[in-house]
């Protein structure tokens, strides 16, 4: 396995040994010594899957501490752009953001630390996404914020006019005005 660190400070791409022949690939897609030795320690307690069709845009949503997510990420079927934006103040880089294409043929994996927001966009004919989060999902807590703010800047390579999103996300805030309770910390 392969890590990459980013920009954002936190936020990892991860590259999975991948085993393929004639039948097809293997690869790990988590084992808990494997990444505790390369420094990721998250908990996970939640395993949770989307399918999308071609242009679904989802996001960008996250839960407030204390009931914040750290997710591991990646496609099990398809191509998205995904897209994880900073909103940890004192952050060197609250509110930018770092977007990149995972499939089921790099077999990229994306891990973001709590404190930040998560989206992607489909841009196969149909996606399934899988995430792996280190807090349950809390209802009270899930916030959001609009993925289209000009504020924010960020390219989903969909056509704005083409694009497939659902009502609860067409209306979240803009980035200047969320709601946001986290902290950057430096390790």
């Amino acid at each position: 396995m392969k890590i990459r660190t980013t920009h954002l400070p936190g936020l990892l791409v991860i590259e999975p040994t991948v085993f393929g022949d004639q039948r097809g690939c293997f690869f790990e897609l988590w084992n808990r010594e494997t990444y505790r030795t390369q420094g990721l320690s998250s908990d996970f307690v939640q395993d949770n899957v989307s399918r999308s069709v071609k242009n679904t845009i989802r996001g960008l949503h996250y839960q407030l501490a204390p009931y914040a997510q750290a997710k591991l990420v990646q496609v099990l079927k398809g191509r998205v752009l995904d897209v994880a934006l900073d909103l940890r103040q004192n952050s060197p880089t609250f509110g930018q953001h770092f977007a990149i294409e995972l499939s089921d043929e790099n077999h990229l994996q994306f891990f973001l630390p709590r404190g930040f927001a998560h989206g992607f966009s489909a841009l196969s004919e149909e996606v399934v996404f899988m995430y792996k989060c280190d807090n349950p999902y809390v209802r009270e807590a899930e916030r959001g914020i609009n993925f289209n703010d000009p504020e924010l800047g960020i390219d989903w390579k969909v056509d704005p006019t083409k694009a497939i999103v659902s009502p609860k996300d067409e209306v979240l805030p803009a980035f200047s005005e969320a709601e946001m309770n986290f902290l950057f910390q430096e390790d």
